[in-house]
């Protein structure tokens, strides 16, 4: 890491949930919390809990030195809202095949 760069994964127990074109596409109560330096916290689901029915395969890829390189997916009419890390680095090995959404909507527990 660079100096002054930090970045942790957490299990949360927000609610969160994702709506598209008025569809739930995921929805779960037990996402995986990445935070990093210089970025809004990040929301990765697990593949059980996304309706990965709803989601076309992009070739679009980025690559970030502290994550790995991440795969992207289409909703539609909404090209590359959802991405994943099928090989993550070692210090974020726990959000392997999580999805992560651009546009997710988060209530805290109990709410």
């Amino acid at each position: 890491m660079t100096a002054g760069h930090r970045i942790s994964v957490e299990r949360g127990a927000q609610h969160v949930r994702v709506v598209h074109d008025g569809q739930v596409v995921a929805e779960s109560g037990r996402p995986l919390l990445l935070r990093e330096t210089g970025y809004p916290v990040r929301y990765y689901l697990p593949p059980e809990d996304v309706r990965t029915d709803l989601l076309t395969p992009s070739d679009t890829t980025t690559h970030c030195p502290f994550k790995g390189t991440a795969s992207y997916w289409s909703l539609p009419g909404a090209a590359d809202t959802v991405w994943a890390y099928r090989e993550p680095k070692p210090d974020v090995a726990e959000i392997k095949d999580h999805f992560c959404f651009y546009d997710a909507e988060v209530t805290e527990p109990g709410r």
